[in-house]
């Protein structure tokens, strides 16, 4: 950086590696990771271990589907139910026997598998009941095949029906519940690949996993710090911004600590190492981070427990029928009405109830700007009744903007300001862009300058138009022997940026500079508010900052001066107190803090590590799209209690008559008909998920819905200290 402000940028503009990082790390988020599946081995036994899950479940549907289709239409049942003739070759009854028998062994291997967990664990569930329901279809089949059992038993088309539809409803839930776990690598990422070690008066070149306790680096202008430790020689702004959260650089000296990952912005450090390795504090976010993902419960499915009632349900009806068709019939019957009870009872619908609605939900979501990564932090979102926002970056633009001008007596806003921009048309420093684009959009027209000259944390000056203009802060003052204005003490107090305009040596102006408020947070508030959730803000900035944000936002509650320690032991202290917190952040800073809440929500332009931390990205910087993410968790629980609600009625229904309870009055379901209205039972389960297409997840409707619960906007609450 060529300049040397007393006051650095509130977060530095992504790079280009940056950029590349983030594609990397979003692209990584659509790949499987097993553990936050929340199955256990239970669940999905066999298939839940090392590779792409994904894949896996996608190419084994294809092949059983592929497979399926023949089994299907040369199945003799099947050509019975649609009246179609199959050929008179005596080879042809076998096609359905050998493929049905590769589709049991190969494509039910993970249901089967699943259920052996399952059974291990004492947990009967989703895997159980269609293992029960496939072993029992292919044993009655091959039954019916070799003339042991009644032709009515031959489920060759059903078997390839269900393990085609099992397969597809696990290949969509593994989809939707892929994620990355690159938080820890985002992290590893903020150290430099290599340090400059100080060996006498030599520099030698080595990896930071090489420096020890007291040895000397040095680190360059736009470097970073390899390690925590204390400066020995030279004064620079540190941008320490990704790791504390506040927005405005900080000034480091002979004698102060620096942290590692943190930057230099404009002059060389000389740095003594204090701490490496584990012991560093960006080690120490490391370990925040895997320890509150970690102690994150993993939920089980609301379809696996109504499959593990189900299959109580209908083991018992199975049992029941056995022994009342034994003796008030014959064996043949009961046998036939057993089979099919087990049959009938095994879950299409419910098999992809809750996949399907989080599948067309992520997709809906991610055409409105909301990429979720974890489908329980979807799901929790309807619960929550605390937003946790960090504020730079997030609910301000993390960038600051001139805000204010204050001029002596003769003087004009106009021509401070455009004076000001002159000196630092050249530079590349944050503040100069700020001064340069609020002259810009004020459409004040800039003069040319020559001989610009920079002074490391005293400020920047250059002819222009036979005047010497000089901009900087409080040393600046000091090297003029000159006075602040007086209004400058009101703005200090609020937390603002205060640069100081020169002319000859004399104060002609000054320039309040603050992170910009988003038009768009007010609204988000506002919507929130009227929804019944509080707000809350929490920030490594002053109390000065804090507050006057909270203010003009209306925030409920605020937490000040907070380090990435203290952010998810705020986190934690909303949670104690009973509350269901979602966090939404978008700095290193912010990691513990969003892997803490019960939903961690990441602005998409944030860091990769805030991104990897957070179950809810939001693709844009809107926080609007928050409002998006509860109206979305609201309307996916509502078709998955629908889909539930149908796929277990249908079971509940229909298990019993196709048991016999109405055989007294002359009914019996018969099994074709149960096979059939169990398969449009899984159509109608699509067709109402197909639903949520229709969702409109734009911000200002989203904002709109909220804001019309009540009629009237909600006002805004007191802002309260903390």
């Amino acid at each position: 950086m060529s300049d040397h402000h007393e006051h650095q940028n509130f977060r530095p503009s992504p790079t280009a590696d940056n950029d590349d990082q983030s594609d990397k790390s979003m692209s990584d988020h659509s790949r499987m990771n097993p553990a936050a599946s929340g199955h256990g081995e239970g669940d999905h036994g066999g298939h839940a271990g090392h590779g792409d899950h994904v894949a896996i479940f996608r190419r084994l549907f294809w092949v059983m589907f592929l497979i399926g289709a023949p089994v299907v239409g040369f199945s003799g049942m099947f050509a019975n139910i649609l009246g179609y003739p199959l050929p008179a070759v005596s080879w042809v009854a076998w096609i359905s026997p050998v493929l049905g028998t590769v589709m049991y062994v190969w494509g039910g291997r993970p249901f089967l598998s699943g259920a052996v967990g399952e059974l291990k664990g004492r947990k009967p569930g989703m895997m159980l009941l269609i293992a029960l329901a496939i072993t029992v279809a292919f044993v009655a089949s091959w039954g019916a095949s070799l003339g042991f059992l009644d032709q009515e038993l031959d489920f060759w088309w059903e078997l390839a029906l269900l393990i085609v539809i099992m397969l597809l409803g696990h290949w969509i839930e593994m989809r939707s519940l892929a994620q990355t776990s690159t938080a820890l690598e985002s992290l590893a990422a903020l150290l430099p690949d290599e340090a400059e070690r100080l060996d006498g008066d030599e520099v030698v070149v080595v990896s930071p996993s090489e420096l020890t306790v007291g040895d000397l680096v040095v680190v360059r202008p736009g470097g970073r710090v390899p390690a925590d430790g204390e400066v020995t020689e030279g004064t620079a702004d540190v941008d320490e911004s990704m790791i504390t959260g506040e927005s405005k650089p900080v000034s480091r000296g002979p004698g102060s600590r620096v942290v590692a990952g943190t930057v230099a912005t404009d002059t060389a450090l000389r740095v003594r190492v204090t701490a490496v390795g584990d012991e560093t504090a960006l080690a120490g976010i490391q370990r925040l981070v895997s320890e509150a993902q970690n102690s994150t419960s993993k939920a089980q499915g609301v379809a696996n427990t109504a499959a593990g009632w189900l299959f109580w349900f209908a083991l018992g009806a199975a049992v029941l029928t056995a022994i009342a068709w034994s003796l008030l019939a014959n064996r043949d019957d009961a046998v036939i009405r057993t089979i099919t009870v087990l049959v009938i009872a095994c879950p299409h619908a419910l098999g992809l109830a809750i996949p399907l609605v989080v599948s067309i939900s992520t997709e809906r979501a991610a055409k409105g700007g909301v990429l979720i990564k974890d489908r329980l932090a979807l799901e929790s979102m309807r619960l929550v009744d605390t937003v946790l926002f960090d504020k730079t970056g997030t609910l301000t633009k993390g960038e600051p903007a001139v805000s204010g001008i204050s001029v002596v007596a003769g003087q004009t806003e106009a021509g401070v300001l455009a004076l000001a921009a002159a000196v630092e048309s050249d530079s590349e420093h944050p503040l100069a862009k700020a001064i340069v684009a609020g002259a810009k959009s004020r459409g004040y027209d800039v003069p040319r300058a020559t001989g610009f000259q920079a002074s490391a944390a005293i400020g920047v000056e250059a002819q222009v138009g036979g005047q010497r203009v000089s901009v900087g802060g409080p040393s600046l003052l000091r090297s003029h022997d000159a006075q602040p204005l007086s209004v400058t003490k009101g703005w200090a107090d609020e937390g603002a940026i205060i640069l100081h305009v020169l002319a000859d040596g004399e104060v002609i102006g000054a320039l309040r500079l603050e992170d910009e408020v988003r038009e768009e947070s007010r609204q988000a508030v506002d919507a929130l508010h009227a929804r019944g959730i509080q707000v809350v803000m929490i920030t490594g900035d002053a109390e000065a900052v804090a507050h006057s944000v909270a203010a003009e936002l209306g925030i409920d509650r605020v937490f000040a001066g907070v380090h990435p320690e203290d952010k998810s032991a705020k986190v934690a202290e909303l949670q104690g107190e009973g509350r269901k917190v979602a966090m939404v952040g978008d700095g290193i800073n912010d990691a513990p803090a969003l892997a803490q809440a019960n939903v961690g929500i990441a602005i998409g332009a944030g860091t990769d590590v805030a991104i990897a931390s957070a179950g809810v990205i939001l693709a844009s910087d809107d926080p609007r799209s928050v409002l998006s993410v509860i109206e979305l968790s609201r309307a996916s629980y509502r078709k998955m209690k629908q889909n539930l609600w149908w796929a277990a009625g249908y079971n509940l229904i229909s298990v019993p008559l196709a048991a016999g309870v109405l055989a007294p009055i002359g009914f019996v379901l018969p099994v074709a008909v149960g096979a059939l209205l169990m398969s449009a039972s899984t159509v109608v389960v699509a067709l109402n998920a197909q639903l949520l297409r229709r969702l409109d997840l734009s911000p200002e409707a989203s904002v709109a819905a909220a804001l019309g619960v009540h009629g009237t906007k909600a006002p805004a609450t007191l802002v309260q200290s903390r």
